[in-house]
């Protein structure tokens, strides 16, 4: 595996059709099955370790979020990448840099209500980055559903021609969803962090038993909660409009446990109502 430190570094280096993996680096198992997902066709596989910055708050964590290149470079390796491509600040945002892509109305709500900004940030830096890789395909984490949602609106408004492709999320034994944020949490409150699993794991039983009400199946999942400071925990439709009881829904769930904010989410489905209830003991779901 080669690392790119630049643009015409990662232009030399690549050959073929391009399968494109955007990371903030801090690399997990999670990261790994995209990695894989991305090499499964044969294409040249590009994973970006970038921290950044633009899709921080003030009073985010971007200046101590975890940084391991070394140990990024292992991780991607292992998966099957061919280049990792970490650029500088300098590198994606030069001097004379002044765009911004506004991603619509559904940035403003559910994780963009309490991070104004960031998803204007995550388009900008990933549709530069698409600018730079050049891929035909990119994948991302389902874990990151808005995120994933958003990024399918910004590339299909665009006409950039790129695939975006999900990939279930990866979980720990204990159902936790891998992130790089995990690291953050103590002993204590790891313990505190799983009823965020536990939660959509009720209200998937809860589905799979023919509950249909979405404030009754969110009052479950709210009730399953201990130790979280909770910004939100909705039902909406799979494309995250309102929620209809005939069609598939995604309940979604973002909170602090101490200072780390996690995010999560389950797919509910009547034409499979019971496979919602067993995603998260799986450790991995569509």
């Amino acid at each position: 595996m080669i690392i790119a430190r630049s643009a015409s570094e990662l232009r030399a280096a690549t050959t073929g059709p391009i399968s494109f993996v955007p990371t903030m680096g801090a690399l997990h198992a999670g990261h790994a099955s995209l990695i894989r997902v991305a090499a499964a066709d044969g294409s040249c596989v590009v994973v970006s370790d970038f921290v950044n910055p633009s899709q921080f708050g003030e009073g985010e964590d971007f200046e101590i979020y975890p940084r391991d290149l070394d140990g990024d470079a292992t991780i991607a390796e292992q998966a099957g990448a061919h280049i990792l491509y970490a650029p500088d600040v300098s590198e994606i945002y030069p001097p004379d840099f002044s765009t911004t892509i506004d991603p619509g109305p559904l940035a403003q709500e559910l994780c963009g209500a309490h991070r104004p900004g960031h998803f204007a940030g995550v388009a900008t830096v990933v549709v530069r980055l698409f600018g730079l890789v050049g891929p035909r395909r990119a994948i991302f984490g389902r874990k990151d559903y808005q995120q994933l949602a958003i990024l399918q609106h910004v590339t299909n408004d665009l006409a950039l021609g790129i695939e975006i492709v999900g990939v279930p999320t990866v979980r720990d034994a204990d159902g936790l969803a891998l992130s790089s944020r995990n690291a953050y949490l103590s002993a204590a409150e790891r313990s505190l962090a799983v009823t965020i699993p536990r939660a959509l794991r009720h209200a998937a039983e809860a589905y799979a038993e023919g509950q249909r009400n979405g404030g009754v199946l969110a009052e479950i999942g709210h009730n399953a909660l201990d130790g979280v400071a909770l910004e939100y925990l909705e039902l909406r439709s799979t494309d995250l409009g309102f929620y209809d009881p005939n069609l598939p829904a995604v309940l979604l769930v973002a909170g602090h446990v101490g200072t780390t904010r996690l995010i999560d989410n389950i797919v509910l489905d009547p034409t499979a109502p019971e496979r919602a209830a067993t995603q998260i003991s799986t450790k991995e779901y569509a």
